[in-house]
Protein backbone atom coordinates (compact mmCIF):
# COMPACT_ATOMS: atom_id res chain seq x y z
CA UNK A 1 0.00 0.00 0.00
CA UNK A 2 0.95 3.49 -1.18
CA UNK A 3 1.96 5.93 1.63
CA UNK A 4 -0.23 9.09 1.40
CA UNK A 5 1.71 12.69 1.19
CA UNK A 6 1.21 13.55 4.80
CA UNK A 7 2.59 10.28 6.03
CA UNK A 8 5.60 10.69 3.60
CA UNK A 9 5.53 14.73 4.84
CA UNK A 10 6.08 13.30 8.68
CA UNK A 11 8.29 10.29 8.00
CA UNK A 12 10.82 12.92 6.20
CA UNK A 13 10.02 15.48 9.43
CA UNK A 14 11.01 12.37 11.56
CA UNK A 15 14.30 11.80 9.85
CA UNK A 16 15.80 15.60 9.86
CA UNK A 17 14.45 15.83 13.97
CA UNK A 18 16.35 12.23 14.10
CA UNK A 19 19.37 13.32 11.78
CA UNK A 20 19.82 16.90 13.06
CA UNK A 21 17.38 17.44 16.06
CA UNK A 22 14.39 19.59 16.72
CA UNK A 23 15.30 23.02 16.35
CA UNK A 24 16.50 22.55 12.49
CA UNK A 25 12.97 21.31 11.71
CA UNK A 26 11.96 23.55 8.85
CA UNK A 27 9.50 23.73 5.52
CA UNK A 28 13.17 24.17 3.39
CA UNK A 29 14.18 21.00 5.94
CA UNK A 30 11.31 18.50 5.48
CA UNK A 31 10.67 19.62 1.84
CA UNK A 32 14.42 18.93 0.71
CA UNK A 33 13.86 15.44 2.60
CA UNK A 34 10.73 14.43 1.14
CA UNK A 35 11.62 15.34 -2.02
CA UNK A 36 8.59 18.63 -2.40
CA UNK A 37 8.36 21.89 -2.30
CA UNK A 38 7.59 23.99 -0.11
CA UNK A 39 4.30 24.57 -1.48
CA UNK A 40 3.56 20.85 -1.08
CA UNK A 41 4.07 21.05 2.20
CA UNK A 42 2.00 24.21 3.15
CA UNK A 43 -0.66 22.59 1.46
CA UNK A 44 -0.57 20.01 3.86
CA UNK A 45 0.37 22.03 7.30
CA UNK A 46 -0.35 25.87 7.09
CA UNK A 47 1.66 26.61 9.89
CA UNK A 48 4.81 25.19 11.84
CA UNK A 49 2.56 24.66 14.70
CA UNK A 50 0.56 22.19 12.50
CA UNK A 51 3.12 20.52 11.14
CA UNK A 52 4.62 19.98 14.73
CA UNK A 53 1.40 18.76 16.16
CA UNK A 54 0.95 15.98 13.42
CA UNK A 55 5.02 15.18 13.92
CA UNK A 56 4.16 14.76 17.92
CA UNK A 57 0.63 12.97 16.95
CA UNK A 58 2.06 10.61 14.57
CA UNK A 59 5.51 9.35 16.29
CA UNK A 60 3.24 8.91 19.53
CA UNK A 61 1.08 6.63 17.57
CA UNK A 62 3.90 5.04 15.69
CA UNK A 63 5.01 4.09 19.47
CA UNK A 64 1.75 3.09 20.38
CA UNK A 65 1.70 0.72 17.93
CA UNK A 66 4.73 -0.96 18.68
CA UNK A 67 3.49 -1.68 22.05
CA UNK A 68 0.47 -3.00 20.14
CA UNK A 69 2.30 -5.58 17.92
CA UNK A 70 4.57 -6.63 20.77
CA UNK A 71 1.65 -6.85 23.17
CA UNK A 72 -0.62 -8.49 20.21
CA UNK A 73 -3.50 -6.36 21.22
CA UNK A 74 -4.76 -2.53 22.13
CA UNK A 75 -4.33 -1.87 25.56
CA UNK A 76 -7.98 -1.76 26.16
CA UNK A 77 -8.06 -5.89 25.56
CA UNK A 78 -4.62 -6.60 27.70
CA UNK A 79 -4.34 -6.69 31.03
CA UNK A 80 -1.75 -4.60 33.22
CA UNK A 81 0.77 -6.65 33.63
CA UNK A 82 0.51 -7.65 29.41
CA UNK A 83 0.78 -3.72 29.03
CA UNK A 84 3.88 -3.04 31.15
CA UNK A 85 5.46 -6.20 29.58
CA UNK A 86 5.07 -4.59 26.27
CA UNK A 87 5.79 -1.16 27.52
CA UNK A 88 9.08 -2.45 28.95
CA UNK A 89 10.30 -4.01 25.76
CA UNK A 90 9.75 -1.38 23.28
CA UNK A 91 11.63 0.59 25.54
CA UNK A 92 14.89 -2.07 24.28
CA UNK A 93 14.53 0.20 20.83
CA UNK A 94 14.21 3.86 21.66
CA UNK A 95 13.99 6.15 18.73
CA UNK A 96 16.32 9.43 18.93
CA UNK A 97 13.42 11.52 17.31
CA UNK A 98 11.10 9.93 19.51
CA UNK A 99 12.94 10.91 22.65
CA UNK A 100 13.69 14.72 21.05
CA UNK A 101 9.70 15.29 20.56
CA UNK A 102 8.75 13.47 24.13
CA UNK A 103 11.51 16.10 25.87
CA UNK A 104 9.94 18.90 23.62
CA UNK A 105 6.17 18.12 24.94
CA UNK A 106 7.36 18.38 28.62
CA UNK A 107 6.93 21.70 28.50
CA UNK A 108 4.15 21.97 26.04
CA UNK A 109 0.69 22.30 27.39
CA UNK A 110 -0.43 21.91 23.40
CA UNK A 111 1.50 18.49 22.93
CA UNK A 112 2.18 16.70 25.90
CA UNK A 113 -1.42 15.29 26.08
CA UNK A 114 -0.43 12.83 22.81
CA UNK A 115 2.15 11.56 24.86
CA UNK A 116 0.34 11.42 28.19
CA UNK A 117 -2.68 9.59 26.81
CA UNK A 118 -0.14 6.91 25.51
CA UNK A 119 1.66 6.67 28.48
CA UNK A 120 -1.55 6.64 30.64
CA UNK A 121 -2.66 3.70 28.79
CA UNK A 122 0.48 1.39 28.73
CA UNK A 123 2.15 2.07 31.75
CA UNK A 124 1.10 2.35 36.04
CA UNK A 125 1.06 5.82 36.90
CA UNK A 126 2.57 7.22 40.64
CA UNK A 127 0.40 4.75 43.33
CA UNK A 128 -2.46 6.26 45.43
CA UNK A 129 -0.83 4.41 48.41
CA UNK A 130 2.60 2.91 49.79
CA UNK A 131 2.23 0.10 47.16
CA UNK A 132 5.22 1.59 44.60
CA UNK A 133 6.50 -1.63 43.00
CA UNK A 134 4.45 -1.26 39.59
CA UNK A 135 5.76 2.42 39.86
CA UNK A 136 9.58 1.71 40.68
CA UNK A 137 9.25 -0.82 37.25
CA UNK A 138 7.78 1.83 35.34
CA UNK A 139 10.80 4.58 36.02
CA UNK A 140 13.05 1.71 35.65
CA UNK A 141 11.87 0.84 32.04
CA UNK A 142 11.82 5.02 31.13
CA UNK A 143 15.57 4.85 32.35
CA UNK A 144 16.34 1.97 30.01
CA UNK A 145 14.62 3.70 27.52
CA UNK A 146 16.90 6.63 27.73
CA UNK A 147 19.38 4.27 28.38
CA UNK A 148 19.26 2.93 24.66
CA UNK A 149 18.24 6.15 23.37
CA UNK A 150 21.64 8.17 24.99
CA UNK A 151 23.79 4.95 25.03
CA UNK A 152 27.67 5.35 23.55
CA UNK A 153 28.03 1.66 24.26
CA UNK A 154 25.09 -0.92 23.89
CA UNK A 155 24.46 -3.15 25.96
CA UNK A 156 25.30 -6.57 25.31
CA UNK A 157 21.41 -8.38 24.01
CA UNK A 158 21.21 -10.84 26.79
CA UNK A 159 21.91 -8.70 29.11
CA UNK A 160 19.30 -6.08 28.19
CA UNK A 161 17.09 -8.77 27.66
CA UNK A 162 17.83 -9.72 31.74
CA UNK A 163 17.02 -6.32 32.87
CA UNK A 164 14.19 -6.04 30.77
CA UNK A 165 12.60 -9.37 32.41
CA UNK A 166 13.29 -7.94 35.90
CA UNK A 167 11.47 -4.86 35.30
CA UNK A 168 8.61 -7.05 34.07
CA UNK A 169 8.96 -9.14 37.26
CA UNK A 170 9.14 -6.31 39.62
CA UNK A 171 6.25 -5.04 38.35
CA UNK A 172 4.29 -8.34 38.14
CA UNK A 173 2.05 -8.57 41.54
CA UNK A 174 3.48 -11.86 43.75
CA UNK A 175 0.42 -13.96 42.97
CA UNK A 176 0.15 -13.37 39.43
CA UNK A 177 0.76 -16.34 37.64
Amino acid sequence: MRHSKRTEILEAGKRVIQRDGVTTLTYESVAAEAGLTKGGLLYHFPSREDLMMALHQHMAASWEQCMEDEAGGTAGELTAQQRFAAFARVSQNPDRAELLLMLEAAEDRQTSPVWDEVYERWTPGPPPDDDVAAFIARLAADGLWFYEALRTTPLNPDVREGVVQGIIELATPPDTP
